[in-house]
């Protein structure tokens, strides 16, 4: 057996990149590339070896742990997770900068390869710098944070543990059920000790999506239920994504005129404006969609595990209404006591079709539907006019960067208010033109979500679409994208303070406190007011401020002719959101207060709970 002798990191580094995709019949690479930030524990070991394979698998210096995360995490989701990328940090703070984003990943069953560099695997120098000694158990390190956040997780003490560890992370990271961060810690010591591995072990590695066909008993039931239905409504996930089944989608439920609705992930699946598309659903959805699951008699959910903003906490839909769950995981497919179809969507929903027949819902159901969609398109046109007032909505703002967007454009949001207006106002005929993060509505995603976006679609034009509030949190890959030429428009709405929590904190009974900037402790003459113009362009991107929506439509398209990240920022109202459409979302109201605003909150809520009970 032929052996090369490597470091431990220089094998991790060759192993990647023999690993490769066929997509469209094109073999690319599997890891687009690696981002690092470089510090002791990963600068010696990690970086030696991605230097010598720089030219194939590019190593990209960002300015923050966590945001170089999001970037990975925005690109593979971006790609329907078929391409993916490393990210590596130092032992310490910079490792640990980055369990967040491993978060946003697992919950959003994204891959992405995290390899944190890890304190000595001999202990000899031990205490060495940023290492958290815990006094009863010498094998934790802080890079343990991330065994919760991880589908996979290995800690490599020896070199030779690479030819297990290695495909069982590649195992994970391609697997259309486990998917989602791997994270192998790497202590310092041991990235530079060498081994004789097989050359073997670094042949190249073709991966091809795994697609699982239904249960043949699984399927018969699901026809049967299907056939009796004669109000039923499909909600379509982001697995409708992944699976690459937008087209088997639409031709099922086109042939069948079912009425869809789409979560944040599965938002694209049908274009805006396709006959069967009634607009989102749940917490932030559509009118004409919430309407329709409070009466269906039958959910078919495809590709979702149905959150509780999808399903507004569960109080929504019809209380007497079966639910259908088309799921490739087992454990998504019996949420809300659904009857589970496991399978893959893109072999699932052409049998569905094949063995419906002649099946029809009611006429007078496919009637009320067609006639909801088009009211709640008519009032998408009204919330998303400009009025001309002189702090503009959300909804108007998100209506100007709309109209701005060309067909093959994308939005990039993640937390706060925004999320909700745009889910119910952003029409998008292109697939991939809503790039949305909100299964953990991690703040600080945006900017760098872009970059990561703007990477796995770089004819798109990238609108990243943010608050003040996110801005401040995570705003330094601006410079990143100027620096790597990833270009991004950024659209910052102010409203000066967390506006989505302040209108929370109301509708729970509570006075405005600590989230409104006016509502803060603060030195006398109250918090600075932040130039975000200003900031950005320190950062290295063009920017301006805008004062209305007619100001705001003629700089978008400057930042649409400029060569460079551009940033445009307005001063918007906090108090105002979209009041068509949505529904109830558990959030938990004390049950006592000496604040009677609270008491009547409690009294709603309770109503709202007795519901939900209903459908537990």
């Amino acid at each position: 057996m032929k052996t090369v002798r490597l470091t431990m990191a220089q094998a991790v580094i060759r192993y990647l990149t023999a690993q490769k995709v066929e997509i469209d019949g094109e073999l690319e690479p599997m890891f687009a590339g690696c981002w690092a930030i470089f510090g002791h524990g990963n600068v010696a070991g990690l970086g030696e070896a991605l230097y010598q394979v720089r030219d194939q698998l590019p190593t990209w210096r960002a300015h923050n742990e966590q945001a170089m995360s999001h970037a990975a995490i925005a690109y593979t989701k971006t790609l329907d997770r078929r391409r993916m990328m490393a990210c590596t940090a130092s032992a310490g703070p910079g490792s640990t900068n980055m369990v967040t984003a491993a978060a946003v990943a697992h919950v959003n069953r994204l891959p992405v390869l995290f390899l944190p560099g890890d304190t000595f695997a001999t202990r000899m120098p031990d205490p060495v710098l940023q290492q958290v000694e815990n006094f009863h158990d010498h094998t934790l390190t802080s890079n343990d944070c991330f065994r919760p956040v991880s589908r996979f997780f290995d800690r490599i003490t020896r070199p030779e543990q690479l030819l297990t560890s290695l495909p069982q992370a590649m195992r994970v990271l391609t697997d259309p059920v486990e998917c989602g961060p791997v994270t192998l810690a790497l202590p310092q010591d041991v990235q530079t000790m060498a081994f004789d591995y097989p050359e073997h072990f670094f042949d190249e590695r073709i991966h091809h999506p795994r697609r699982q066909a239904a249960d043949r008993d699984e399927l018969s039931r699901a026809i049967e239920l299907i056939s009796t239905a004669r109000k039923p409504l499909v909600v379509a996930g982001g697995g409708v994504h992944y699976a690459q089944a937008r087209e088997a989608l639409d031709a099922l439920v086109s042939r069948y005129q079912l009425p869809v609705g789409e979560t944040q992930a599965g938002k694209g699946a049908l274009p805006w404006d396709h006959a069967q598309n009634m607009g989102s659903i749940g917490v932030t959805g559509a009118e004409s969609t919430n309407t329709l699951a409070a009466e269906a008699d039958l959910i078919i959910a495809v590709g979702t595990r149905l959150g509780d903003f999808a399903s507004g906490s569960r109080a929504m839909i019809n209380p007497e209404a079966r639910i259908l769950s088309i799921n490739v995981a087992s454990f998504d497919a019996i949420k809300h006591k659904s009857q589970p179809l496991v399978g893959d969507a893109l072999l699932t929903l052409p049998e569905l079709e094949r063995c419906l027949s002649d099946w029809r819902p009611d006429s007078a159901w496919i009637d009320r539907a067609d006639e909801l969609r088009r009211q709640w398109h008519r009032s998408v046109d009204v919330a998303t006019t400009d009025r001309g007032t002189n702090l503009p909505t959300d909804a108007e703002v998100v209506g100007a960067v709309n109209r701005a967007a060309g067909e093959q454009d994308i939005v990039v949001c993640a937390a706060g208010g925004l999320p909700g207006e745009l889910q119910k106002l952003w029409r998008t005929r292109y697939a991939k033109g809503y790039h949305m993060e909100y299964g953990y509505s991690c703040m600080g995603y945006e900017l760098a979500g872009g970059v990561g976006t703007k990477m796995a679609k770089p004819d798109s034009e990238v609108f990243v679409m943010v608050g003040d509030g996110s801005y401040l949190m995570l705003n330094s890959e601006i410079a990143t994208s100027v620096m790597l030429g990833h270009k991004i428009i950024a659209v910052v709405l102010d409203n000066r303070g967390y506006g989505c929590i302040h209108r929370l904190q109301q509708m729970c009974g509570e006075p405005g406190f600590n989230n409104m900037l006016d509502d803060c402790l603060t030195v006398e003459g109250g918090a600075p007011k932040t130039d975000f113009a200003a900031h950005a362009a320190a950062l290295g991107a063009r920017s301006e401020k805008v004062g209305n929506i007619q100001e705001l439509e003629a700089a978008l398209e400057r930042a649409k002719a400029s060569s460079i990240s551009y940033v445009v920022t307005l001063d918007t109202d906090g108090l105002v959101d979209t009041e068509e459409g949505g529904s109830w979302w558990d959030v938990a109201v004390p049950e006592v207060s000496v604040r009677s605003e609270v008491e009547e909150a409690r009294r709603r809520y309770d109503e709202h709970k007795a519901r939900q009970g209903k459908n537990l």
